[in-house]
Formats: C-alpha cells, structure tokens, sequence
C-alpha cells in the first residue's frame, strides 16, 4: 500500500502546503522526504554504543524534518534537502543530549585530553604529538587510544551545530541578527583554526564533515584504519574546543 496521496506530486504538495498549510500535504512532505531522516541518522549513529536505539535517532530526526518542512521558503533559493539536514541533524543531536547516556568518567577524560592539548600548545607553540599528550597525561599510549576512543563514541557530531554548518539561515535567526553573527564569527574562527591544524588531521575534518564521507570510506582513503581515523578526528576536535576557548568562544 503506498502511504502518499496519489493526487500530490512534489511540486503540487509544496504549492498546497504553503498556500494553506493542508495537514494532507505536510504529511505527504514529511513521508517523501523520510529518507532523509534515515540518513542522517544512520551516520550519526556509526560508532554508537547499541545501548542507543536508532529508532529513537529517527523520532527524535522526523521532528527537525518537519519543523524544516514548515519553516522552509523556496524563495530564498536553497534545494531542501539542503536546508533540512542540517535541522535534521539539530534535532537528533538536541535528542541524543537529553538522552545523557555519556558516562561521566568518558567526560572526565574528554575534558583533560582537552587540557593537556591546550596546556601543550602553549608550551610548544605547536600541535603536540600523541606521545607528548601522553606524557602529559601520564598515560601509555595504548591508554590514550583507548580514551579517544572511548570520547569518539560519546562526541556525535562535534561541530554539526555550528561550526561546520553552511545552511542558510532560517527565519528565527533572521528574527535575531545578533546570534546569526554569533554563529558566523564562531564558523569563521573554527575554519581559521582548522586551517592551523596538521594536514592530516585537516583532511580528515574536511572529509567528514564538508564532503560527507563516513571514517571508514576516509580510512581506506588515507590507508589508514576507521579506528585511527576516529582517534585524530577526535584529537582534532579536542584541539579545535581547546583554541576557541583559549579565544573566549568555547
């Protein structure tokens, strides 16, 4: 049984739904665009512990796609899927905080890889090296891998609300000048900073977050392992959190 009306079309659907808000049309957008939901979730589920239900991820995921579907003004140019994911995304993230299922020794540790790093660079005027985080930490290196591990799991979608975010923006933050310009000069700096990274850690931060790729297809890229490219990925963003709040915007 198809669940959409036969009578919409994509075009007559939006057409319907913006002239007079038809509750048949809206649900006809929310089960077309469906697939996006899956998506986003499906990816910001890879690394998840299986404690954390994916149906729970797509629940959480439908809202942000229906308040996309509300708010969304064909006129200002943007295809919809570009402006929905990123409020798809939002809304799983916002979901999977209040789920608060990190544990806080996980949070612990996030907070003093993030120490040593800023503590480190300060230091060395330099990004340091695992093994010099590791002395710093008076841990072995083993144990290291194995936090940001542990932190990788627990940082789902790190820089998805903001700092990676190119979406345009909505009419709330039209609504408030003040946070949009937040949000920009918060962008603008978080780019600035990955700009100073190592290039390695540059590339995969690029890969993930701007060309969409999964850390396993960027292992086999690199030829690298998933696991070490989640270990830099989170060390990168451990350092990314260290310099904004150097600079008073963490």
């Amino acid at each position: 049984m198809n669940a959409l009306p036969l009578r919409y079309t994509i075009e007559t659907a939006w057409e319907t739904f913006h002239a007079s808000q038809e509750p048949t049309a809206r649900d006809w957008l929310v089960v077309h665009y469906a697939s996006l939901v899956k998506f986003v979730a499906g990816r910001l589920s890879a690394g998840l512990p299986r404690s954390v239900d994916t149906g729970d991820l797509v629940s959480a995921g439908v809202f942000g796609l229906m308040n996309a579907i509300d708010k969304y003004d064909p006129s200002n140019g943007a295809k919809f899927e570009t402006y929905a994911i990123p409020r798809i995304r939002g809304a799983i993230l916002d979901g999977l905080r209040a789920l608060d299922w990190v544990p806080r020794s996980v949070r612990s540790r996030s907070r003093s890889v993030q120490d040593a790093i800023a503590s480190l660079e300060h230091e060395l005027g330099r990004t340091p090296t695992d093994e010099e985080i590791a002395a710093e930490l008076q841990i072995t290196i083993e144990e290291l891998e194995k936090w940001l591990a542990d932190i990788a799991a627990g940082a789902v979608g790190p820089l998805d609300h903001v700092a990676m975010d190119n979406a345009p923006a909505d009419n709330e933050a039209e609504l408030q000048p003040g946070k949009a310009m937040e949000d920009g000069e918060l962008r603008d700096a978080m780019r600035g900073e990955i700009s100073k990274l190592p290039e390695r850690e540059q590339a995969i931060l690029i890969l993930y977050y701007d060309d969409g790729l999964t850390l396993a297809e960027i292992g086999e890229a690199l030829g690298v392992t998933e696991s070490r490219v989640s270990q830099i990925h989170t060390k990168a963003v451990l350092q990314l959190r260290s310099r904004l709040a150097a600079a008073g915007m963490g």
